[in-house]
């Protein structure tokens, strides 16, 4: 099949939503590629990356990504930097992608891949191409460059929910005793079982929202809560989501009250847990995380889900509390540049890592 790969300006919201949303019924992409994500971040933003669009002979698209374009700031100054599915402005791509790529027509995907990188082969104006959160050896890395580099791996911690189902519900036999024991001793300082999971519904967004703003105001250096543009795009996804059942906010509580709260994604028989926010812990033991995500492992075990994902991160409780897991990576793909390559002779000087 001839595919047809160009660059356009971003169209009015309204035709682009129409464009993807007709893609996405075609599409095996994952959550981060549809339009729940990619309409919430657009609007909750104000960002206009360019459109890139393979069609096929007939007009029709075959593929769509997003890319944006800027100067990012470098060892030895600023380069020309596109990058795929984010604008390039650390602040505006707070809410970070995952499980990255195009939205493509179910079948396509390598050729749709193939005429895309030859559209961005011909482009002359940039240096550094970012791709991230990507799976390990996808197509889109064959880019020619000078210089490929890996500067982020992360796992992504999974519940196999199979599995929870095929131990009769008893997902703490599945983890390791002292995870067990840590929950157990939970359990008891909270006075039983689980907590109690509540449903979020439409009218539930703002306060259970600023909920977790406040719980987890303090609790990190760069704590994404504490951005504007960030709770304005959580509080968008959620409306658009719970609807349609690709969002899904939980509250956990007890008779001590409220122990914690998730946001989740549900795409394609997964649910990934998106954002937290947890009660203090009553004890000095307490673990009200790990009762949380144990409760959502139950709730979601109940349901016909496959995994429980809890996304890309290096967190020791997220692998305490998985029972499989995948990788994303992080790439920088360079084209020649003098100042490139003198900050990667001067790196490799300093023992510098890759740039972030």
């Amino acid at each position: 099949m001839a595919l047809d790969a160009r660059f356009h300006p971003l169209p009015d919201r309204a035709a682009l939503a129409r464009r993807w949303q007709a893609l996405e019924a075609q599409s095996d992409a994952s959550f981060f590629l549809g339009w729940t994500w990619t309409g919430a971040w657009l609007d909750s933003y104000g960002v206009t990356p360019e459109l890139l669009a393979v069609t096929d002979a007939d007009g029709a698209d075959v593929a769509l990504a997003l890319v944006g374009r800027t100067m990012r700031p470098r060892l030895m100054g600023r380069a020309a930097t596109i990058s795929l599915n984010q604008s390039g402005d650390p602040s505006v791509d707070r809410p970070y992608v995952e499980y990255n790529g195009l939205l493509t027509a179910r079948g396509l995907e390598e050729a749709a891949n193939a005429a895309a990188l030859s559209a961005i082969a011909r482009r002359r104006d940039w240096r550094v191409l970012r791709v991230s959160g990507i799976t390990p050896g996808s197509s889109l890395l064959t880019l020619p460059a000078r210089r490929r580099m890996v500067v982020d791996s992360s796992p992504v911690y999974q519940v196999d929910l199979d599995a929870v189902r095929a131990a009769d519900g008893d997902y703490l036999s599945l983890l390791s005793s002292n995870t067990r024991s840590q929950i157990r001793r939970a359990m008891k300082d909270h006075g039983g079982p689980l907590p109690h999971v509540s449903v979020g519904g439409l009218d539930d967004i703002g306060p259970w929202l600023e909920e977790m703003a406040a719980l987890n105001m303090g609790r990190h250096a760069d704590n994404a809560w504490d951005d504007a543009g960030f709770r304005a795009f959580v509080a968008t996804i959620a409306g658009r989501g719970l609807t349609s059942g690709a969002v899904e906010l939980l509250r956990f509580s007890d008779a001590g009250g409220s122990v914690g709260l998730l946001v989740n994604f549900i795409h394609g028989g997964v649910a990934m847990n998106y954002q937290s926010a947890f009660a203090q812990p009553r004890t000095a033991k307490d673990k009200p995380g790990l009762l949380c995500h144990a409760a959502a492992v139950a709730h979601y075990a109940a349901r016909d889900l496959s995994l429980y994902s809890l996304l890309a991160g290096k967190d020791r409780y997220k692998q305490s509390l998985s029972t499989r897991e995948e990788r994303l990576e992080w790439w920088h793909l360079e084209r020649f540049s003098p100042r490139l390559e003198a900050e990667a002779l001067l790196r490799r000087l300093l023992r510098r890592p890759a740039y972030g």
